[in-house]
């Protein structure tokens, strides 16, 4: 997949509705920190110290590439525009610490995209594997796969005391961060989400929005992760982080079930109303996507709405996003007008194909 392609595509397969619990787990993601030994950390290190990590890593690419079985593409950060390298911070494929700085920062993006090489970000490499649904082993294996591999090629900086040594003391020990994407509108609209959040330090978990503006968080979804990773093994925490998401899965489930029992025919107009103003609406901005999307995405959990399947809120997510939209017509300055219109268009697109999808193949 080529940088272009890779911009412009909606389809992310990590994000997929096909995968374990994925009526309320969007996705699973696990990262790994590593550093290399003889060079000082990134925030530390000078262009020729970034450049030296950089021409290590690119020596290695090959056998990782033949270690996932696919090619990934190497994006160079100081050869892409602000706007598309907000395009793939949207996507999740690099983070914001990525493109702080851009000089000598790359990274390696699979072709299917569920697997992306951060090289000079916060540590001097960070690997990243996802999945659809609850499901953190198999990205757990296919970083573990690759982060022997580099093991193999490169002195990494490990301590037998402290485990593998990071930029940040928080990522000490295994330089593992494991997350979750849950949709959680149950727990949310019966406002219970708040002790979800507040009990969570308790577990060694972090709880966050993932959208959010100055009063509220948006679109019903949340990130919850590992906070530490020193005295634990990778399994532990691991274990830890599904123990607790199974359990707030079964929280948001019977919220649903009581939302469905109790307030049947409110839940049903506002799954409809979101699932018509997706449909009509001539101007959308992107946080009322957010919202309205959660709602209809509910609907189709819920069978209620049976017309489009789940997969269509993956399209609709990343086609809403106002860097996405912008990179599609080329154009970073469009008024606010201008891409509320756009976004709209590409929400009742997605829909009607969405429609005519299922009524072709039942």
């Amino acid at each position: 997949m080529s940088v272009t392609e890779l911009l412009r595509t909606n389809a992310l397969s990590w994000l997929k509705a096909d995968g374990t619990d994925s009526d309320v787990v969007l996705t699973s993601r696990i990262r790994l920190a590593r550093n290399l030994r003889q060079l000082p950390f990134p925030n530390r290190a000078d262009f020729n110290q970034l450049a030296a990590v950089q021409s290590e890593l690119d020596k290695v690419l090959p056998d990782i590439q033949q270690t996932i079985g696919q090619p990934m593409e190497r994006v160079d950060m100081e050869r892409l525009t602000a706007l598309q390298r907000e395009v793939l911070i949207d996507k999740q494929l690099i983070s914001d610490n990525l493109v702080k700085n851009p000089q000598h920062r790359v990274a390696y993006i699979a072709q299917d995209c569920c697997t992306s090489i951060m090289v000079n970000e916060e540590d001097h490499l960070r690997i990243q594997c996802m999945t659809a649904g609850l499901d953190l082993d198999l990205p757990m294996r296919m970083a573990s796969r690759i982060d022997d591999l580099v093991e193999s090629k490169l002195d990494i900086a490990f301590d037998e005391k402290m485990g593998y040594l990071t930029s940040c003391p928080t990522n000490l020990g295994t330089g593992l961060r494991a997350v979750v994407l849950l949709h959680l509108p149950g727990l949310v609209f019966t406002r219970n989400v708040g002790s979800i959040i507040n009990i969570s330090p308790q577990l060694g978990l972090a709880v966050r929005p993932l959208f959010s503006d100055e009063k509220e968080q948006v679109g019903c979804l949340f990130q919850i992760s590992n906070q530490l990773t020193l005295g634990f093994s990778e399994e532990e925490l691991i274990e830890n982080l599904k123990s607790a998401v199974t359990e707030i899965v079964a929280h948001e489930r019977r919220a649903r079930k009581a939302l469905a029992l109790y307030m049947k025919d409110r839940l049903e107009d506002e799954v409809w109303r979101a699932y018509g103003t997706l449909s009509y609406a001539r101007q959308l901005s992107e946080k009322e996507v957010l919202e309205l999307l959660s709602k209809v995405r509910l609907g189709i959990d819920l069978k209620l709405i049976n017309e489009v399947s789940a997969d269509c809120y993956t399209d609709i997510f990343i086609s809403s996003r106002t860097s996405y939209l912008q990179n599609l017509a080329e154009n970073e300055n469009l008024s606010k007008n201008e891409i509320d219109r756009l976004r709209a268009q590409h929400v009742r697109k997605a829909l009607l194909d969405h429609r005519t999808r299922l009524e072709e193949h039942p």
